[in-house]
């Protein structure tokens, strides 16, 4: 039997540093039949320059005007071929066997499964990424999986899945007005199209982290918006998926997590987290820090400690 056509699909924006390892680690697949695909999205530096080296080996390359990811994304999948797509950032990487080893499981699931798989941070050398496993690393419901991500135990990066295109169908395109944990919003409407999230523990991907001017570390008004209007629509997909007291608790969890992560910087996105987490019913989760900041939390306020967190942090 012929063996299903994968599409890798690659958007890429200033990565002339990364690219050609992530590239090289698509091309490295021992899945018989891949097909990748590179959307250049405006790029400033020999981003598209590099990657077009990558023609003679079979990589297809296509270039944008400066749109962002989701829309590099929409662009690649418009060209996509794939029976299964793999989303790549232009910084990441797959083992060899990842894609095989995911192909090979979601043949033997029931349908419209969707899989995962293990995912290790790295900076400069991927053989000493660190793989933490968490909470969502295993077989799990819809449902349950996006209870434990909104409540902040356990994410899992574009690379880390391996989606059936019925279920990219189902979804829907990335929304283009996204650009802060567009991936958070784009994967919810995927994993609620599925019956289920199926986790490979031999597919191992790898996420660099800690890289300056990455879009994740993007800290702007313009990118806390961007992270409440994701967080609004995964709270309304789950809830037209579900109305229960446990999506409601999902829901008022992803927004207090938010209000954590929000405050000060924008005290009218913090009011309207604090909205929702009311409409929802409450949740119990507890900013984090260090036991310092714990402590003066439970003397003045998880507010109050934030503050003369950074106050301190200025003197």
């Amino acid at each position: 039997m012929t063996a299903p056509l994968v599409s890798i699909l690659i958007p890429c924006y200033n990565a002339a540093p990364w690219i050609a390892a992530t590239l090289d680690s698509a091309l490295a697949q021992t899945h018989p039949r891949t097909e990748i695909i590179v959307v250049d999205d405006g790029s400033t530096d020999d981003c598209l320059a590099l990657a077009r080296t990558f023609i003679s080996r079979g990589v297809n390359v296509y270039t944008q005007p400066n749109q962002g990811a989701s829309a590099a994304r929409n662009h690649a999948l418009r060209h996509a071929t794939g029976e299964f797509i793999q989303f790549l950032d232009a910084d990441d990487l797959l083992a060899p066997e990842k894609i095989a080893r995911q192909v090979a499981l979601l043949t033997a699931s029931p349908s419209r499964s969707i899989a995962a798989g293990p995912w290790g941070r790295f900076e400069a050398d991927h053989t000493r990424a660190v793989f933490t496993p968490e909470d969502n690393w295993r077989d799990l419901p819809p449902v349950d999986w996006l209870a434990l991500n909104f409540a902040g135990r356990g994410m899992m990066p574009p690379a880390a899945w391996l989606v059936p295109l019925s279920l990219v169908a189902a979804a829907g395109p990335w929304d283009e007005r996204l650009t802060l944990n567009d991936d958070g919003e784009y994967f919810c409407r995927v994993i609620l199209a599925s019956s289920g999230i199926r986790f490979c523990a031999e597919a191992h991907s790898f996420y660099r982290s800690n890289l300056s001017g990455s879009l994740s570390a993007r800290r702007t008004p313009a990118a806390w918006q961007s992270a409440f209007l994701s967080q609004d629509l995964c709270a309304r997909h789950l809830l037209a998926h579900e109305t229960s007291p446990r999506t409601h608790q999902a829901c008022a969890d992803l927004f207090q997590r938010l209000t954590y992560d929000v405050y000060p910087a924008c005290p009218e996105l913090v009011r309207a987290c604090e909205t929702r987490v009311a409409l929802h019913g409450g949740s119990r989760i507890r900013a984090g820090g260090g036991k310092l900041f714990l402590m003066l939390a439970r003397l003045l306020g998880w507010k109050n400690a934030r503050r003369l967190r950074l106050l301190l942090s200025r003197a």
